[in-house]
């Protein structure tokens, strides 16, 4: 990145992605047995890839678009994230997690050219790469528009699609939504890995599994399999509710040698994330049709600050150098 831009801003290419060790695999997720035939079937292409390429052939016949590119798409809190993982555990390479709010750069070009640099960096690592909650760069390009921000999202979309045909990696993108893709993507994604809420059998599985088998402290009275027949949750939403149930118990007066996480911790816990989400909703979800037109437009807005904000800290720089030639003098 520009030296001037890295200090203005604070930021460094570096911070664009989170390079990640892999530790978790797929032991470490429980999904419906039909997303996990997807899963199987896209490391079946991964493995594969060398002999469909060299071997039989065909590289010398594609020499574009020969990456694997996978969409996870699905609810929050359904395991797209430790899948991606996982993907790169199981092939023995790191994980590079691309920061879209780094790689969002209030310059002008600058995001296109953040957004190639993860490409070169996830080939230079040999890395897997992951576009998480990638609905924010891969959304469908505006028309007829010559706002400035509508210009630069279109522009960064396009690099994206560029780079994603000539990378020869794996790439995962994760979305909540995969409606918002630009159509362009579909042609360019081999292969797409449908996430679903857990159903009652897998709700009791990811129960057991967020905790400690032989040092969480459980009360008799806990029954996982109570617990995920009454509240429908995604394995998120049982993590926090875990966490938040050992935090309470923790907090009990007495000795630590005795305390333990009962169920009621684990009912109260629940019910707290369960308000959580619906507050959540009612803070985004508008209640009509007029409301939407305003979130939208609330939405939109901040994507023109970024070129005054620039202006105002030109601005502020230029005013200091001019105040420090005044005491100079």
């Amino acid at each position: 990145m520009n030296p001037l831009v890295s200090f203005l801003t604070g930021r460094s290419f570096r911070r664009t992605v989170d390079t990640i060790t892999p530790q978790r695999t797929f032991a470490d997720v429980v999904l419906p047995p039909q997303t996990r035939r997807m899963l199987d079937q896209a490391m079946a292409e991964v493995r594969n890839h060398a002999l469909i390429f060299r071997t039989w052939g065909l590289g010398e016949r594609h020499t574009l678009g020969r990456g694997l590119t996978f969409n996870f798409a699905g609810p929050p809190g359904t395991g797209k994230t430790i899948c991606a993982e996982a993907v790169a555990n199981a092939l023995g390479m790191k994980l590079l997690r691309v920061n879209y709010a780094e790689a969002e750069s209030m310059w002008a070009g600058e995001t296109p050219k953040n957004i190639a640099g993860v490409f070169r960096a996830a080939s230079d690592e040999g890395a897997v790469l992951f576009f998480d909650e990638a609905d924010a760069i891969a959304a469908r390009r505006s028309t007829g528009s010559n706002l400035p921000y509508e210009r630069e999202m279109n522009i960064t979309v396009d690099v994206l699609l560029r780079e994603l045909e000539g990378f020869n990696g794996v790439a995962i993108f994760a979305t909540n939504v995969a409606a918002n893709f630009d159509p362009a993507f579909e042609r360019r994604i081999r292969t797409h890995v449908l996430f679903e809420m857990p159903g009652e059998e897998q709700r009791a599985e990811i129960w057991r599994l967020q905790v400690h088998p032989t040092k969480t402290p459980l009360a008799p009275d806990v029954d996982f399999h109570d617990l995920a027949k009454k509240y429908p949750a995604s394995g998120g939403d049982i993590k926090n509710a875990v966490i938040k149930a050992a935090a309470a118990a923790a907090a009990e007066p007495g000795s630590d040698l005795g305390k333990q996480i009962a169920m009621r911790h684990f009912e109260a816990a629940m019910g707290e994330v369960q308000a959580a989400r619906s507050v959540m909703r009612q803070s985004i979800l508008p209640n009509d049709l007029g409301n939407a037109a305003d979130a939208l437009q609330r939405f939109q807005a901040p994507r023109a600050w970024p070129l005054a904000i620039a202006a105002l800290v030109l601005s502020g720089l230029a005013l200091i150098i001019s105040a420090a030639a005044f005491l100079v003098k």
